[in-house]
């Protein structure tokens, strides 16, 4: 399985929702990633499955020492995801 692709804007949402910089997504993403958040990691990867990006930017989130820091670069454009 190949790691999705996080865009920029992705990494701002998910980065909102953490009070970790970005800025908010609409309401059905703001829906998404607390969905996402709530989930266990059998649900997330149902969701991951129509939902990749999102799925591997809260995963990274949740579980990745650096994964703040990341989405943080991505966000700048300082990194490809």
């Amino acid at each position: 399985m190949t790691t999705p692709t996080i865009p920029a804007e992705t990494a701002n949402h998910v980065l909102a929702h953490f009070g970790r910089g970005g800025y908010q997504a609409g309401t059905f993403t703001q829906h998404l990633i607390a969905a996402l958040c709530a989930a266990d990691m059998d649900n997330k990867a149902k969701l991951a499955t129509a939902y990749p990006d999102y799925a591997a930017a809260v995963i990274a989130m949740e579980y990745d020492p650096d994964g703040a820091a990341h989405l943080q670069r991505i966000a700048a454009g300082e990194a490809a995801a």
